[in-house]
């Protein structure tokens, strides 16, 4: 399996649009969660009233432990970025038949796809990776507590933020492989969402337990958005182990539905 993603890696490294793509993912994650409390900052600067009837240094969002949970959902905004990279790299191997030349020189479709997944599982580590150093650096310079019981809570949240990294890479590489030409693998991605509301809005009254089970629906369930408990509403702080095994089943679906294309695919 290392092997077969140091073949892909050499590939995609070749692209001057995976460094483009990579980079703005990265930095532009890094940038966005590690600067929430300059953002509250500005806004008390700015507007008087704000700063006047909110004391921002006591909001608690780099605190341990509500850091970890404010930085998964936020950064989980970002995925369609790495998505984009995705798509353009499989719908790459179509477009100039390096995968034609790959099968070729002895790569078989299987390894060929375990190439792919195995660098959605390497972004994926890589995206939780820079999330726990960021939340770890913000939280230890901001949170007034850096005890080991408050950092090491809810550190569950982290396998859930693989998870959620990986469904949506899987599902860029499942509709890559299915419609093999960027442009409208892309529109498919970014409406994929809107899509499956509308379908979803048409059986809210029917079947309306049906819905959790849906794809999109699942990844948001997994992880709860946690600010409104800074407006002393309840939320959903721990990860929901039906959200997550419906979630998995997505994943383990998605990628054996793209061995089966890609098995009868004419490349």
């Amino acid at each position: 399996m290392l092997q077969l993603l140091k073949i892909d890696l050499k590939k995609l490294t070749s692209y001057r649009t995976f460094w483009v793509v990579c980079g703005l993912y990265f930095i532009t994650l890094a940038f966005a969660t590690a600067s929430g409390m300059e953002f509250l900052k500005l806004l008390a600067r700015t507007f008087a009233d704000f700063g006047q009837k909110i004391n921002i240094n006591r909001i608690p969002l780099y605190h341990f432990p509500d850091v970890w949970h404010n930085l998964i959902w936020f950064s989980g905004l970002f995925k369609v970025v790495l998505a984009i990279m995705v798509v353009i790299s499989v719908t790459n191997e179509f477009a100039y038949r390096t995968l034609r030349q790959n099968i070729i020189d002895g790569l078989s479709r299987s390894q060929f796809l375990y190439s792919k997944i195995s660098t959605n599982v390497l972004l994926s580590l890589m995206s939780v990776a820079m999330i726990f150093v960021i939340g770890l650096i913000t939280g230890l310079i901001y949170s007034p507590s850096a005890a080991y019981s408050n950092i090491l809570t809810d550190l569950e949240f982290f396998p859930a933020y693989f998870l959620e990294i990986f469904f949506f890479l899987s599902y860029a590489l499942l509709i890559s492989i299915l419609i093999q030409r960027s442009g409208l693998t892309i529109i498919l991605l970014l409406l994929s969402q809107m899509i499956e509301l509308i379908i979803t809005a048409n059986i809210d009254d029917e079947l309306p337990w049906l819905i959790p089970f849906f794809p999109m629906r699942s990844i948001w369930n997994l992880i709860a958005i946690p600010y409104p408990r800074y407006a002393f509403q309840e939320i959903k702080d721990y990860i929901d182990i039906g959200s997550a095994l419906i979630v998995v089943a997505w994943t383990v679906l998605f990628n054996y539905f793209s061995y089966l294309k890609l098995k009868k695919a004419d490349i």
